[in-house]
């Protein structure tokens, strides 16, 4: 069954993203993989931010092993696209985020989709625990 687009309100979380001329195709809309290219700098960035990240050091690091996307409405350039960011599961290992993206002041997502990160060891890249400290900054997206 497609869901219905989420709303603003349903997100805790949010940054605003630019489009790029080269992310319209020939259709004149965004192309759909750069949805999936928002969503990456969408929850990155937050993990960024919120000191979760440590990108040249750290025992563990974040691999995507899953995506997923509902289309609703055109997004293209030159909008201003607002990613709301939510938490659907945290798990000891993996966390599963909900992200919409909203076109200008749109209060209907134009996308949604999900997004699963596997913590693993940075260099035998097996699953790991997360530290206390990043679930908390995570726990606030719950």
């Amino acid at each position: 069954m497609r869901p219905a687009p989420t709303t603003r309100a349903q997100y805790r979380a949010f940054s605003t993203l630019t489009t790029r001329w080269i992310d319209n195709d020939i259709y004149g809309h965004m192309n759909n993989a750069v949805h999936y290219q928002l969503f990456d700098t969408a929850v990155n960035g937050h993990l960024l931010e919120q000191g979760a990240l440590e990108l040249r050091g750290g025992a563990g690091v974040f691999l995507v092993v899953e995506t997923g996307c509902h289309y609703f409405s055109e997004l293209a350039f030159p909008d201003l696209v607002t990613a709301g960011i939510k938490l659907r599961k945290l798990g000891t290992s993996s966390v599963t985020y909900e992200v919409g993206l909203f076109r200008g002041e749109a209060q209907s997502a134009a996308a949604q989709g999900h997004f699963v990160h596997v913590y693993v060891d940075r260099e035998t890249r097996r699953p790991m625990p997360m530290t206390a400290a990043l679930r908390a900054i995570l726990e606030r997206l719950l």
